[in-house]
């Protein structure tokens, strides 16, 4: 049996729903597995550790939306030595008291979409934000918001700082909020289905130590949930 997700022009069929799967799928593609960067620096496949995929019910109608195509098995190549830097790391939030779940669950490593794994902030603009605590050179976000039914999370955008303000040298890495609407500025990055892939975001090796991700709502209600955010890179040398 096949869900189906749409995008603008057209259907793609999404992954397969799977019952009663215990174990977590590990993305791999066969292949050349090294390369050098411009610097020097050996590249790897980015080690993306997925949750098994659960789509319930009827996947709603998302029609008229301009969604970017679901990633596909192709490797992320990072800089070796990289490792997921939020893990267990502190977690705050512009809802201190989200009305479900505890914000240490945001990086926790639980990314299944089942009760008890996500958190929900409450409706409008809300932020989840990371403290690396030290400066980190960032090549990769992974963020799975609620993958357990077909949804698109409204105006997604990432920035990262050198204060946990957001003050000092705020950079945007990611904003799909096309009309502005959330105050961050106009975005010009595609809306997307939020599924157990999760979203990956290219941080280009951003230098910072706090993360900060916003969402405002999504197509089946007016809440923000975060099941797992992962940031890959590499603490920066003193």
């Amino acid at each position: 049996m096949k869900t189906k997700g749409v995008m603008s022009g057209g259907v793609w069929p999404a992954a397969p729903v799977r019952w009663g799967v215990a174990l977590a799928v590990t993305l791999f593609v066969a292949g050349p597995t090294l390369a050098a960067s411009e610097d020097g620096k050996k590249m790897v496949p980015l080690p993306i550790q997925l949750p098994k995929p659960l789509f319930e019910g009827t996947p709603k109608a998302l029609k008229g939306l301009n969604l970017a195509k679901p990633r596909g098995n192709e490797p992320f190549m990072v800089p070796d030595g990289c490792v997921n830097l939020a893990l267990k790391k502190p977690v705050t939030s512009s809802d201190p008291e989200p009305t479900v779940g505890e914000l240490k669950q945001v990086t926790d490593g639980d990314k299944d979409a089942v009760e008890g794994s996500y958190i929900e902030l409450g409706p409008g603009v809300q932020w989840a934000q990371i403290d690396l605590q030290q400066p980190c050179e960032i090549y990769a976000f992974l963020i799975w918001h609620f993958h357990k039914e077909a949804r698109v999370y409204r105006d997604v955008v990432v920035q990262v700082a050198d204060d946990a303000d957001f003050i000092t040298n705020v950079r945007t890495v990611f904003n799909n909020d096309a009309d502005n609407s959330s105050g961050l500025g106009v975005g010009t990055d595609l809306e997307y289905l939020d599924e157990y892939l999760g979203k990956l975001i290219d941080a280009k090796g951003v230098k910072a130590r706090y993360v900060r991700c916003y969402s405002k709502g999504n197509t089946s209600n007016d809440q923000n949930h975060y099941t797992e955010v992962e940031v890959w890179g590499i603490p920066v040398k003193k």
